[in-house]
């Protein structure tokens, strides 16, 4: 591989097989070397091609400023949220966590800590994502002798939430608003106190959390129920569709968004399920 641009000691720019472009990370590779001169694979502790251009450019820049020690933990924290979250993440990961790490622990290191105020709803509408923010603190305060706390857990968790919904940073923490407020509707209407630890809850979160971030993105759910099943359900649980009723209203005129009738629809049942149980 030959190096076409280096971004500092640890880092250069260079080309694949496939001639895509790619950023080479490895200690010391580029220690006395120039633009041109060839680099051994065996050198290169990992590798990393973006196929969003302005991403691509905007990790260089990142990478300049940044030691790679903070790109590497960022790394080990991306390849376990994979694992855990089995959702397909968004590549802007990579410049979120890494640039958020360096900034957060600069921060501490200066005496300076920022409080987490939706900490109490990111651990309970985004239990897996707060849970592999929960390990990164443990990895940070392993290799860097920092403890970061919870309040920066649950801002670890909220990037992950980002990357799986494409959204930008402010859309995580108006997704967990929006989620806040359909389960205040619910809890309101039935006059109940759901059960937070229940599978049931985990479930009708987790189904909050694409429904509230398809109303961040405007990307409404196509209709494709047939109207007799909808029918059925609406008479089969009459209190959980007039609840989503009330919620759909709400989003109408808060969001100004339509739900569809399959919205409507999976809402009713995650409800039912949900209300259900509590009331068993």
């Amino acid at each position: 591989m030959q190096i076409q641009k280096i971004l500092n000691n640890n880092v250069v720019i260079t080309t694949d097989q496939k001639n895509n472009e790619i950023v080479a990370m490895g200690r010391g590779l580029a220690f006395q070397k120039k633009i041109g001169d060839e680099i051994a694979e065996e050198a290169i502790d990992k590798t990393y091609h973006l196929a969003n251009s302005d991403l691509f450019h905007k990790f260089q820049e990142l990478l300049v400023d940044v030691p790679i020690s903070y790109v590497e933990i960022a790394n080990d924290i991306i390849d376990e949220a994979k694992v855990t979250l089995k959702n397909p993440l968004n590549d802007s990961l990579y410049i979120s966590i890494t640039d958020h790490l360096y900034a957060a622990i600069q921060r501490v290191k200066e005496g300076v800590r920022v409080r987490n105020l939706l900490l109490w709803d990111v651990k309970r509408l985004f239990p897996d994502e707060f849970s592999v923010g929960v390990s990164a603190v443990k990895k940070i305060k392993e290799e860097f002798k920092i403890d970061l706390g919870e309040d920066e857990a649950g801002n670890i968790a909220l990037h992950l939430v980002n990357a799986q919904t494409e959204s930008d940073n402010e859309d995580a923490y108006m997704m967990a608003e929006l989620m806040q407020e359909i389960i205040q509707i619910t809890s309101y209407y039935f006059k109940v106190q759901l059960d937070e630890e229940s599978v049931y809850f985990y479930r009708f979160t987790t189904h909050l959390r694409f429904f509230a971030s398809r109303i961040m993105n405007r990307r409404q759910l196509t209709d494709e129920t047939d109207d007799e099943l909808l029918l059925i359900i609406q008479k089969k649980y009459q209190n959980a569709y007039q609840c989503v009723e009330r919620i759909a209203d709400f989003i109408s005129k808060k969001y100004h968004y339509e739900m569809s009738n399959d919205e409507k629809l999976y809402l009713t049942i995650h409800i039912a399920r949900l209300v259900q149980k509590v009331n068993q």
